[in-house]
């Protein structure tokens, strides 16, 4: 067959045709890995910045964590919030506020001395520019291992070399007096120990500790527990703490007792109050166990409350 110039331009033309019929594949492989975990806003003139510390997944949910709940009622309200029903991810969310005249954390997450998920704190704080060796004050809500492992490496050393500790008069009178359980307590020891004494700082519930920086006592959670209230200019946040665990437990169902609730009773009532004042006030909130970004509103619904999420946004 002789090939001349009209056959080779139909053969040209046709070729984009048979090049389109051949399956397409990804030129890049899949990256398997997730974006840092934090999150920016201000607060007035501060600059507030929302580190994940990953989770820990407990599984059966429905047994044992709500101590006054029984599993159907557990697990119906997982499943009305799109959750699965046979484990729950409990996030762990670190609050750094810098006021441009110093860099203040808010616990210390579980330092990766707790469950395998959790301990990403240390990379994302990396990815957000922030160094432990930056931070001037650590103030605390209360002292359970999930917000006071991060003081130490594994090791026992001193996470934060240039930190003042600031805790509540209460909860540190508890934990290091007689009549905090044995263990635990061996623990709070064990992670406060290796930081000279003259580095901290005992108050009261409702101190100021740093400009536009005041506690408020929400006690029930922990005989100390304490939420933290950050002003600056016209902006308000409250850095929650434990007043409440995962929302769709006992947020939406205040009168829910999880199971780390040391007393209760008081800490449903504190529960109500707080969360009624925070709804009528329209305050913003960071959760510590909320997920990630963790930082919205909640809004009054019948006997419990909504969470209602403040939208991300790329801007600072």
């Amino acid at each position: 067959m002789r090939l001349d110039r009209r056959h080779a331009l139909a053969a040209a033309l046709a070729a984009p045709a048979l090049v389109s019929a051949a399956p397409l594949r990804a030129a890049a492989p899949q990256a398997g890995r997730q974006a840092p975990g934090f999150y920016r806003l201000k607060v007035g003139d501060y600059e507030v910045t929302i580190v994940n510390d990953g989770i820990n997944r407990r599984p059966n949910p429905g047994e044992g964590f709500v101590r006054n709940a029984d599993k159907a009622a557990v697990e119906a309200a997982l499943a009305r919030d799109f959750l699965p029903t046979g484990h729950l991810d409990i996030t762990f969310n670190i609050t750094f506020v810098n006021t441009g005249r110093e860099l203040i954390l808010f616990d210390t997450g579980t330092g990766g001395n707790l469950a395998a998920t959790a301990g990403t704190m240390w990379d994302n704080m990396q990815a957000a520019g922030i160094a432990p060796a930056q931070v001037d004050k650590i103030v605390f809500s209360h002292f359970h291992g999930d917000h006071v492992s991060g003081l130490v490496s594994r090791e026992g050393q001193p996470r934060f070399p240039n930190a003042e500790l600031i805790v509540p008069e209460a909860e540190w009178t508890f934990w290091m007096g007689e009549r905090a359980p044995q263990q635990p307590a061996a623990m709070v020891k064990g992670r406060f120990g290796p930081y000279p004494a003259e580095r901290i700082r005992r108050v009261a519930s409702d101190a100021e500790v740093a400009p536009g920086i005041r506690g408020i006592p929400t006690f029930g959670h922990t005989p100390g527990h304490t939420t933290w209230s950050v002003q600056s200019g016209n902006g308000t946040l409250i850095v929650l703490g434990d007043v409440t665990n995962h929302p769709t437990i006992n947020l939406r169902n205040p009168g829910w007792h999880a199971v780390f609730d040391m007393d209760a009773a008081m800490a449903e009532e504190t529960r109500r109050r707080f969360f009624d004042r925070a709804a009528a006030d329209r305050t913003p909130i960071v959760g510590y166990h909320w997920p990630f970004p963790a930082v919205g509103y909640v809004r009054k619904n019948g006997t419990g409350y909504d969470l209602v999420p403040i939208p991300w946004t790329s801007q600072v």
